[in-house]
């Protein structure tokens, strides 16, 4: 896959992870960045300024929780704003990722029927 589709391919999903993360429990942001990181090789510095967005969208709150080594934690929590649009972006990943896989489907197919053809030349 070239880098530039992989790429955008993460940047389009990465507001809904962090939603479907969250929807599991709360999270400050560089557990919330780890997990996307061994998940989909995101960088950390990618998701404060998501945080940011996704807090002044209302689809996150914000609290301070007292860490046992440091500083208080800012965790992150969805609102119910953040868990109407992961309702509707989970609807909407899974009819689209139906259709990508309805199209490519065929492909791998058709690859193996070719490869098969240009074998028996």
């Amino acid at each position: 896959m070239p880098e530039a589709i992989e790429v955008q391919l993460k940047k389009g999903v990465l507001g809904f992870c962090v939603l479907a993360l969250l929807s599991q429990r709360n999270g400050y942001a560089y557990e919330i960045a780890s997990k996307l990181s061994q998940a989909v090789d995101m960088g950390e510095g990618t998701i404060y300024p998501l945080m940011r967005r996704m807090q002044s969208d209302g689809l996150v709150a914000t609290y301070l929780e007292e860490s046992p080594s440091g500083p208080p934690r800012k965790y992150y929590r969805l609102t119910d704003a953040g868990r109407t649009a992961l309702v509707q972006q989970l609807a909407e990943w899974r009819s689209f990722t139906k259709s990508v896989e309805e199209l490519i489907g065929g492909v791998e197919m058709a690859s193996a029927a070719a490869a098969e053809d240009h074998h028996d030349v």
